[in-house]
C-alpha cells in the first residue's frame, strides 16, 4: 500500500508544522508550556492513521475517475489535495483528544507502548518537585491536553476545507465531522456507564447494550464517519456516501471487536498496553457479553467477581481467557468478525466508486481487522 504509505508521512507532516505553529504561539505566552508542548508532540506522533486514510480514500472514492489507479498522481488538483490531506490530519489531532481523555477515565497507564499523557505530567510534576498530588495533577493537565486538541482539530478540519474548491462540499462535510464528534461522546458515555451500570438491567439486554456501545464509540467514529466525511468533502453522491455507509459500519464493528480481543489476547509488545488490560478495566464488551451466555452459573459468577479488579494478576487473567475460549465465546466473535468484513466487502463491490479507492479499500479492510494489529 504505497499509496496509502505516503499519505501517512503526509499526515504527519502537517500535523507536525500545524504543532509547530502553536508551538511559537504558546512559548510566547510563558516558557513553561514548552512542558505541554513535549507532551503534545511526543503523543501526537506515529500511530497507524486509519482514519485519516479511510477519510482520504472516501474522498478518492467520488473525486477520481472510475477507472483511475494512480492515486496521489500529478493529476490530482494541487489545489484539493492539500485541503483533504488537512482534514485527514484533523481527525487524527482529534483522535488523539478522544484517546488522552479515554485514558484518564480508563486510568490507564500505557498508550502505543509509551506513558499515556496524563502519566507524563505526573512524571513532570514529580520531577519538578512540585507540591501537593501527582496523580490530581497529571489528570487536570491531561484533560486540558485532550481539550486543546479538540479545538485544534476544528481549527485544522477550517484550514483543510478553505482549500476546497466546493463551499458546499465543505459545508456538508463539516455536518459530518460535527455528527462523529456527537456520536463518540455518546459511545464513551455509554461504555463507562456499561462498566458500572451493567448488573441494574436484565440479562438480555447485555449483548445489545455492549453491540450498542460498540457501534458508537468505535465502528462509526473509526471508519464510517471518516469516509462520509472525506465523500462529503469531495462531493459525492448520495450513492456514493450510501455504499461508503454501507461498507465502514460493518467494517466498524469487525474492527472493534478485533480491538477487544486484542484488549484481551493481545501481544504487550504488539498493541502497547498491558496484557488483559481491558479485564482490568472491566469491559463490557461483546466478547464478555457473549460469554456470560455461554459458561455455567459459578464461571459467570467468577468473571463478574474478577472484571474490573485493577490489581489482577497474570494467573486470573488467564483464568478469565481460559473460560472465554472453552466456552466458545472467542469463536463465535471471529465468526462475527468474518461476517461483517463479508458484508464490508459486498457493499462496495459493485458501487459507483473510483477502481483505485475500492482497491485501497478492500486492503484496508484486511489490515484493519487482522488477528495482530
Amino acid at each position: 500500500m504505497a499509496e496509502s504509505t505516503r499519505l501517512v508521512d503526509l499526515v504527519q507532516l502537517r500535523i507536525d508544522e500545524f504543532v509547530s505553529e502553536r508551538t511559537v504561539e504558546l512559548a510566547a505566552i510563558a516558557p513553561e508550556l514548552e512542558q505541554f508542548t513535549d507532551v503534545t508532540l511526543s503523543f501526537l506522533s506515529g500511530g497507524k492513521r486509519f482514519r485519516a486514510l479511510f477519510c482520504y480514500w472516501g474522498w478518492q472514492s467520488v473525486t477520481a475517475s472510475i477507472d483511475e489507479f494512480d492515486p496521489l498522481a500529478p493529476s490530482t488538483s494541487e489545489s484539493v489535495l492539500p485541503g483533504i490531506v488537512l482534514a485527514a490530519s484533523a481527525l487524527e489531532v482529534f483522535h488523539a483528544a478522544a484517546l488522552v481523555h479515554d485514558d484518564i477515565m480508563d486510568n490507564s497507564d500505557t498508550r502505543r507502548g509509551a506513558p499515556s499523557a496524563h502519566r507524563r505530567f505526573e512524571t513532570i510534576h514529580r520531577d519538578g518537585g512540585f507540591r501537593g498530588d501527582a496523580a490530581a495533577f497529571g489528570r487536570s493537565a491531561g484533560l486540558l491536553l485532550g481539550d486543546l486538541l479538540l479545538g485544534w482539530s476544528d481549527e485544522l478540519f477550517d484550514r483543510g476545507t478553505s482549500q476546497l474548491v466546493d463551499r458546499a462540499a465543505g459545508v456538508a462535510g463539516r455536518a459530518e465531522f460535527a455528527t462523529m464528534r456527537t456520536e463518540v461522546t455518546a459511545g464513551q458515555y455509554l461504555d463507562i456507564l456499561e462498566e458500572s451500570a451493567w448488573a441494574t438491567y436484565p440479562e438480555a439486554e447485555a449483548l445489545p447494550r455492549a453491540h450498542r456501545v460498540s457501534v458508537y464509540k468505535s465502528a462509526k467514529y473509526s471508519i464510517e464517519a471518516p469516509l462520509a466525511i472525506g465523500a462529503a468533502l469531495g462531493g459525492g453522491s448520495p450513492a456514493q456516501i450510501a455504499a461508503l455507509r454501507a461498507f465502514g459500519l460493518p467494517l466498524g464493528v469487525a474492527y472493534q471487536l478485533r480491538d477487544d480481543m486484542l484488549g484481551v489476547f493481545g501481544d504487550p509488545a504488539v498493541t502497547g498496553k498491558p496484557a488483559g488490560d481491558d479485564l482490568r478495566e472491566g469491559k463490557r464488551t461483546v466478547l464478555i457479553a457473549l460469554a456470560r451466555t455461554k459458561l455455567p452459573t459459578h464461571l459467570q459468577n467468577v468473571v463478574d467477581d474478577l472484571l474490573g479488579d485493577p490489581d489482577l494478576d497474570a494467573r486470573q487473567v488467564e483464568m478469565i481467557r481460559s473460560a472465554l475460549l472453552d466456552c466458545g465465546a472467542v469463536d463465535h466473535v471471529e465468526r462475527i468478525i468474518e461476517h461483517n468484513v463479508g458484508l464490508a466487502r459486498a457493499a462496495i463491490r459493485d458501487a459507483p466508486l473510483a477502481a483505485s479507492a475500492r482497491a485501497q479499500l478492500l486492503s484496508l479492510a484486511d489490515t484493519v481487522t487482522q488477528r495482530v494489529a
